[in-house]
C-alpha cells in the first residue's frame, strides 16, 4: 500500500532544509494539492524593503513540490514562472495554494496562487513537473 499524501509530505518536509530556513508550514495537502504558509521576515527583504522575489518564488515552489509529490511518485520541476502583481512587506503572512490543473503519464501542470493575510494576490506561479517512475517514500 502506498503512503498517504500526509505521510509523503511530512517525509519530504523533514528533509527540506530550505523550507525550514524560510519558516514554511504545510497547512494542508492531498495528491495534486498543497497549501503552504510563510511569514515575511526582515531577513527576507530586498534593497527596497519588500519581500525578495526569490523568497516568494521559493514559497510557491515548495507548495508546487509538495502538491506534485504528495502521491509518492518522484516528480521534478522542468519549467516554472512567477508573476508578482503586488509587493509583500515584513509581517505579511503569505499562503501559497498549489493545484494540479492537468496531468499526463509523465507531466503535470500546476498553478500556485500566493495571497497575503488580506486575501490580496501577491504571486502567480505556473510550473510543470516531469513524473519519474520512482517513488521516494517507503510504503507505509
Amino acid at each position: 500500500m502506498a503512503a498517504s499524501p500526509d505521510v509523503v509530505v511530512c517525509y519530504l518536509l523533514e528533509r527540506d532544509r530550505f523550507s525550514h530556513l524560510l519558516g514554511m508550514q504545510v497547512v494542508s495537502c492531498a495528491a495534486g494539492q498543497a497549501v503552504v504558509r510563510m511569514t515575511v521576515r526582515d531577513d527576507m527583504l530586498n534593497g527596497f524593503g519588500t519581500l525578495h522575489g526569490g523568497a516568494l518564488f521559493s514559497l510557491a515552489d515548495s507548495a508546487f513540490a509538495f502538491a506534485t509529490n504528495a502521491a509518492g511518485t518522484l516528480s521534478v520541476a522542468v519549467d516554472c514562472t512567477l508573476s508578482i502583481p503586488a509587493a509583500s512587506h515584513p509581517g505579511d503572512v503569505l499562503t501559497a495554494t498549489a493545484i494540479e490543473q492537468s496531468t499526463t503519464n509523465r507531466l503535470a501542470f500546476v498553478d500556485v496562487t500566493v495571497r497575503n493575510q488580506d486575501d490580496v494576490a501577491v504571486g502567480y506561479f505556473r510550473g510543470t513537473v516531469y513524473r519519474t517512475t520512482r517513488t521516494h517514500v517507503p510504503d507505509a
